[in-house]
């Protein structure tokens, strides 16, 4: 199959995508073909091109936030159908590695190898220019149609909405789950929020779902600490400064039960000022990326020992996509959880650059691209 595709030529440059044609082989063993209906903007897809998140292989296809219709089935899929509506999961879960035995699918094996540029069976399903592409994620989704292993897909109803159901393949749960699992938070506890985009803001969902008393959001965009406010943050300032005389007349200046971090690009001198906001017993939730030669981070150790605070690194949100994609179409469902009012702006394909471009200049929540039929 021929299509069009936004591809990477020259990861870490800073070069941006090229819209250009590609072709799709049809699925093979345990793989489906799925026409999109949408695809998130995400920051990841932009590490790729900024070399916060180097890769060792071009041109990479990107994208992994998306929803669609099966249209294919390969030999061996025999638990869906042509015609299922299904959304992406960056991190696939193969279901019976020590790791997905022991609930901690996100950490599978099979999912520790989405960067290598290649399909589960070490072959490419993507060709542009005469040359086998690597596919974000084992996906592509900044293509029309996408070639996926089983395991990356999770079946929906049809009654929720793909191009917002596009956004639960990563940021809804990443953010959502940093929340409710990963920080282990409890009813009545006081959090904060370190920034406040398609992350921080299912993260402040997530506070929401889990009845936290006080939801502190920190962003220095007005325009996100609006939107958190419209979520369920209780507070929303511009700076780690700022909150700090609020977090402490809240809690008698014992501070926060949980500080969770989802900036875009994480610096290590941002830890110092989360670990200072945390109170004795409390866990600080890295769910934000940091450039992957970065090995400096300022944070007092002897207070973190002498207090007993918990880092605790999270991968998805610590969720499960076969568990939590239908837990969260059901809080959609219910009115418990927003996507609607996730999408600030949408695009088409061709306009990739530009709507990166908004999302580094702070004016999405999420930006979507949205493909035609």
């Amino acid at each position: 199959m021929k299509t069009k595709g936004a591809l990477l030529w020259e990861p870490g440059t800073n070069s941006g995508w090229s819209v250009e044609e590609i072709e799709i082989d049809p699925p093979k063993q345990h793989e489906v073909l799925v026409k999109l209906a949408a695809s998130g903007i995400c920051h990841s897809d932009n590490h790729f091109d900024d070399g916060v998140i180097p890769i060792p292989f071009a041109p990479l296809l990107g994208g992994h936030e998306g929803a669609g219709v099966i249209v294919e089935v390969g030999p061996g899929v025999t638990d869906l159908a042509v015609g299922d509506h299904v959304v992406m999961s960056f991190l696939p879960a193969c279901g019976h590695c020590d790791l997905c035995a022991s609930g901690r699918g996100n950490l599978c094996v099979l999912g520790a190898g989405i960067l290598g540029g290649v399909a589960p069976d070490g072959t490419h399903r993507v060709h542009a220019r005469g040359q086998g592409v690597g596919c974000m994620s084992y996906l592509g989704t900044f293509a029309p149609y996408v070639c996926a292993p089983r395991n990356s897909v999770t079946k929906i109803g049809k009654d929720i909405p793909l191009d917002k159901a596009a956004l639960i393949g990563c940021g809804v749960p990443t953010g959502w789950g940093s929340s409710v699992y990963a920080a282990d938070m409890q009813l009545g506890d006081t959090v904060v929020i370190l920034g406040i985009g398609g992350v921080g803001i299912n993260a402040v969902q997530g506070a929401v779902h889990k009845g936290a008393r006080d939801i502190i959001a920190i962003d220095p965009v007005a325009f996100k600490r609006d939107k958190a406010k419209e979520f369920g943050a209780t507070h929303a300032v511009s700076s780690i400064e700022e909150a700090a005389p609020i977090l402490a007349q809240l809690t008698n200046g014992q501070g926060a039960h949980r500080v969770i971090i989802t900036v875009g690009v994480l610096a290590g001198d941002l830890l110092a000022g989360a670990e200072a906001m945390t109170r004795p017993g409390g866990v600080m939730v890295l769910t934000s990326a940091a450039p992957a030669t970065q090995m400096d981070v300022q944070i007092n150790l002897f207070s973190v020992a002498m207090s007993g605070k918990r880092l605790q690194g999270s991968l998805y949100g610590d969720t499960i996509a076969r568990n939590d994609v239908p837990r969260i179409c059901d809080l959609y469902r219910g009115g418990k959880l927003k996507l609607d009012e996730l999408i600030t702006q949408t695009y088409r394909l061709e306009d990739i650059n530009q709507a990166f471009s908004d999302m580094k200049d702070g004016k999405n929540l999420r930006g979507v691209i949205v493909y035609d039929d």
